[in-house]
């Protein structure tokens, strides 16, 4: 039987309704869902929401980031590249490289998914001296990657539960990857960890987070942080398609199957 030891940090669950907002730049406010404020190591996720016609101004951080829209249209301009972001697009920007949100499409609110490679993100404001040129992809000449998600490669990571890859260490991405996974109803990954930490955040629908002997019900963005070393697994007890976005902070996806018990049962109660 397949065992494995327990983590010193536990699993911390957020709920987007009860985080308060912080205020970025005019009309645009950010809620923190992962980061070092709760216990996470090497990654910081957030939802950005832009308001008709806010722009977050140009700007650099010190680690990788990554922009996903959750909702809408909204165009983002790196070194002057002006790229067109749809739902589950990701757009990878590494560090220092000067960039700007702008959501100038929309005539609602939309809502940004974002990553960081560091638990306590920050940014520096930059002025702008850059020629705006749109881009409908990015090469291997640019520091940015976009990965369209209407083009992802798609696989099964489990019977009903299909993946896409949407940034990693093969699309440039460093300290962090991840992408979007969708469960059929009745679906479930088998349980896993990780040699580093994840956070999970379930953006359709209803899944059943097991970790470690807990349950969490998670729907309409609530996210779970697993540490390191830490088995979870998630289900879709529900009828209804559901589906996720990952993030690891390491380069690459790795995953260790365990034991389904590793996950059902609480720590203590497991055979050693």
């Amino acid at each position: 039987m397949t065992v494995t030891q327990p983590s010193e940090r536990l699993e911390i669950i957020v709920f987007e309704n009860e985080i308060t907002p912080t205020h970025l730049a005019d009309r645009i406010d950010h809620r923190s869902l992962i980061s070092g404020n709760v216990g996470s190591k090497g990654l910081s996720t957030g939802i950005a929401t832009f308001q008709v016609g806010a722009m977050l101004p140009l700007h650099t951080h010190p680690t990788s980031e990554v922009i996903i829209p959750l909702s809408g249209k909204i165009r983002a301009i790196v070194e002057g590249r002006r790229y067109l972001l749809e739902q589950y697009d990701a757009l990878h920007i590494p560090r220092g490289i000067p960039h700007c949100v702008h959501n100038d499409l929309s005539d609602e609110p939309v809502t940004c998914f974002t990553v960081f490679a560091t638990e306590q993100p920050t940014r520096e404001w930059v002025q702008s001296g850059f020629t705006i040129e749109d881009h409908d992809a990015t090469s291997s000449s640019v520091p940015e990657h976009l990965t369209r998600m209407s083009t992802a490669p798609v696989y099964e990571l489990a019977e009903a539960a299909l993946f896409r890859d949407l940034f990693t260490d093969q699309m440039g991405s460093r300290g962090i990857c991840g992408g979007y996974g969708k469960f059929q109803p009745g679906s479930s990954l088998p349980c896993h960890i990780h040699g580093y930490d994840e956070s999970i955040t379930i953006v359709e629908g209803e899944a059943v987070c097991q970790v470690a002997g807990q349950e969490y019900t998670l729907s309409n963005n609530a996210t779970a942080c697993v540490p390191e070393g830490r088995p979870h697994r998630f289900i879709n007890r529900s009828n209804q398609p559901m589906a996720m976005i990952w993030v690891y902070a390491g380069d690459e996806p790795d995953r260790t199957i365990l034991d389904q018990c590793c996950c059902e049962q609480a720590e203590s109660a497991k055979p050693v």
